[in-house]
């Protein structure tokens, strides 16, 4: 998941997944502004690690 700013001035909640080797899918949930991003970013993140889900290493170190 990753919240980045779209072309109207608020922010996208963007959101992928998939097998690993796979192209995957992808869901893009549009807000006006950033903190709504933000909130709805951090409830699905809850959910996620409550089923046992961790973030994913950072592969540009």
């Amino acid at each position: 998941m990753s919240i980045e700013p779209n072309l109207f001035g608020g922010a996208s909640l963007v959101r992928r997944w998939g097998r690993i080797g796979t192209r995957g899918k992808e869901r893009v949930v549009l807000f006006k502004n950033e903190r709504h991003a933000i909130e709805c970013f951090l409830v699905l993140a809850r959910q996620k690690r409550a089923r046992g889900y961790r973030p994913r290493p950072r592969s540009d170190l």
